[in-house]
């Protein structure tokens, strides 16, 4: 049983291939069958479908009609994602919890990127509200 363990991907690593797979695209939508022909792995098409299906309900990949099936397209580049990402591991904070979160976040930081931080605070595009709100 532990070889089998040994051999198991890391987890999001297949979502992360198929991910890569529809931004090297190109904004072309890809079927399972294309995706599956792209990552060159030794993937079910049942597998890609299902790692689709959930990459569609967690709002990661955008899906239309292509015969009995569906074509997927990525809803944001990597950049985005990453950033949706974060922005919803920070919602699941408590509201009162949110200052302490995003003070651990930056402390844990290294000297650069803490500086591109500070230059992105500072550049406040838009007239908006620094990023703060909505």
């Amino acid at each position: 049983m532990a070889d089998a363990n040994a051999a198991r991907r890391p987890s999001g690593e297949l979502e992360a291939s198929v991910l890569a797979a529809l931004w090297a695209a190109g904004g072309r939508a890809l079927t399972p069958a294309d995706v599956q022909r792209d990552l060159g792995m030794e993937l079910a098409r049942t597998t890609v479908t299902t790692i689709l299906a959930r990459l569609y309900e967690k709002g990661s990949v955008s899906r239309t009609r292509a015969g009995r099936g569906y074509a997927y397209l990525p809803v944001q580049d990597s950049p985005g994602l990453a950033a949706r990402r974060m922005r919803s591991e920070l919602d699941k904070s408590a509201q009162d919890d949110r200052g302490t979160v995003l003070a651990r976040f930056v402390s844990g930081l290294g000297p650069d990127d803490e500086a591109l931080l500070r230059a992105l605070l500072a550049e406040e595009p838009g007239g908006d509200d620094g990023g703060r709100g909505a």
